[in-house]
């Protein structure tokens, strides 16, 4: 199981961390053409945590190494609609994770109402469509971009149940690795000033 943990705006700096490690082509792939630096900033800065999700998955030493985002339809007349976007590093390929992060997105927005989810990629992007694709979504390509919609199913005892369990375990695999990092921190602190006393330890006195 790999755990996945809803984030929010205290993860900000880690959520630019990650896009910003992400290749060139990588960046092009994720949004559709090639974001800079200050474009990165300023998605980052526009995430409306309070009305869309993220999702993250976090390595041991707590980088941020997957994350998805599921962006709600701002049209009144669309608000049953969502979007799915995600990226993963290049070192944490070949995992599995971005597939992960999609059935989790996937029973979120069953859970929250929404009734169809909406993948716009380019066409060249084929882990993103392949993906979709093995999830029943259909896909439209219209030269070099291409739309994957997937109509999801109502919620049920099932699927809120299986929510409620994978966050409330990704939120104590979150904690553990908090407090397994700040523990490592005070360990190296303690064996600095070990070495340090061991350095400038005066000489012994001649008998």
């Amino acid at each position: 199981m790999v755990p996945i943990r809803s984030i929010g705006p205290r993860h900000s700096e880690r959520i630019t961390a990650h896009l910003l490690s992400l290749s060139p082509h990588d960046r092009y792939l994720r949004f559709g053409y090639a974001a800079n630096d200050e474009q990165i900033g300023r998605y980052v800065t526009g995430l409306k945590f309070e009305r869309d999700e993220i999702f993250g998955i976090y390595n041991r030493k707590l980088k941020l190494i997957a994350m998805a985002h599921l962006a709600y339809s701002t049209d009144p007349q669309l608000n049953s609609c969502a979007e799915f976007g995600v990226s993963v590093l290049g070192t944490a390929r070949g995992r599995g994770y971005g597939s992960r992060l999609f059935d989790r997105a996937v029973m979120h927005a069953r859970n929250d109402g929404v009734d169809m989810m909406f993948i716009h990629a380019l066409s060249e992007n084929t882990v993103m469509l392949n993906m979709a694709h093995k999830a029943g979504a259909t896909i439209e390509r219209d030269g070099s971009e291409s739309e994957a919609y997937l109509l999801l199913p109502p919620a049920d005892l099932d699927s809120r149940i299986t929510e409620m369990f994978d966050e409330q375990i990704a939120q104590t695999d979150y904690r553990l690795k908090v407090q397994a990092k700040q523990f490592w921190r005070f360990l190296s602190a303690v064996q600095d000033v070990r070495r340090g006393v061991r350095e400038h330890k005066p000489p012994r006195a001649l008998d």
